[in-house]
C-alpha cells in the first residue's frame, strides 16, 4: 500500500526520498544546521530540486560544510568554487557562504551553539501546523521575519524571511507536512 505524501514531492524520486527521510525532521546538530543554511541560501531564486541534485557537489566543493574551514577560504578557493560547474556559481552567494560561516562561529561563541540560538526562536519546540495542502503553507511568518532580521543584523547574507521559512521547514522548526501525509505524525 502506497503511503500518502505531501503533494510537492510526488513524482520525483530524489524529492520523495528527501521528503521521506529529512524534510521536517528536527535538526539540533550545528554541522547539519550549517549545511541546510548554506543550501537554502544557494536556493534563493532557484528551485529546491536544483539544489538537491547538486547537493553532493556542494558537499565536496565546500569541504563537507566544515564552517571552520569555510570561514578561512581565500581568494584562490573562491576562484576554484566559481569555476566548479557542479555547484551554483554565483559570486555573491559564494562570498556570502564565507561570511555566513564567520557569523555562524560568532553565534556559537555567544550562545554556546548555533542550535541553542536558533531553536530559541520557536521556544525550543517545533511548531506543528495543520496544512491540508502544502500549497497553503505561508511564504514567511512573523518568526521567520524576526529570525531573518536578527541574522542580517549579525552579518548573514541571503537569509531573507522566505529563505528562513524554508530553512525552518527543512530543519523541523516547523512541521508543514500535510496532515494526511504519513510523515506528519512521525516528525
Amino acid at each position: 500500500m502506497t503511503k500518502y505524501k505531501c503533494g510537492w514531492c510526488v513524482g520525483d524520486k530524489l524529492y520523495e526520498a528527501y521528503h521521506d527521510n529529512e524534510w521536517g525532521v528536527p535538526v539540533y546538530d550545528d554541522h547539519q544546521l550549517f549545511e541546510f543554511l548554506i543550501l537554502e541560501t544557494f536556493q534563493a531564486g532557484l528551485s529546491w530540486i536544483t539544489i538537491l541534485r547538486k547537493r553532493e557537489n556542494f558537499r565536496l566543493a565546500f569541504d563537507f560544510f566544515d564552517y571552520k574551514k569555510i570561514a578561512n577560504y581565500d581568494e584562490d578557493k573562491k576562484d576554484e568554487l566559481l569555476q566548479n560547474a557542479g555547484i551554483i556559481r554565483n559570486k555573491l552567494k559564494v562570498n556570502a557562504t564565507i561570511s555566513n560561516a564567520q557569523a555562524f562561529i560568532k553565534i556559537q561563541e555567544e550562545f554556546g551553539s548555533f542550535s541553542k540560538y536558533l531553536w530559541a526562536f520557536v521556544d525550543n519546540k517545533p511548531i506543528k501546523n495543520k496544512l491540508k495542502n502544502s500549497k497553503d503553507a505561508p511564504e514567511n511568518t512573523v518568526i521567520s521575519r524576526t529570525l531573518s532580521k536578527d541574522l542580517k543584523k549579525r552579518g548573514f547574507k541571503f537569509v531573507g524571511s522566505t529563505v528562513m521559512y524554508a530553512f525552518m521547514q527543512a530543519t523541523g522548526m516547523v512541521n508543514d507536512h500535510e496532515v494526511n501525509c504519513f510523515r506528519y505524525q512521525e516528525v
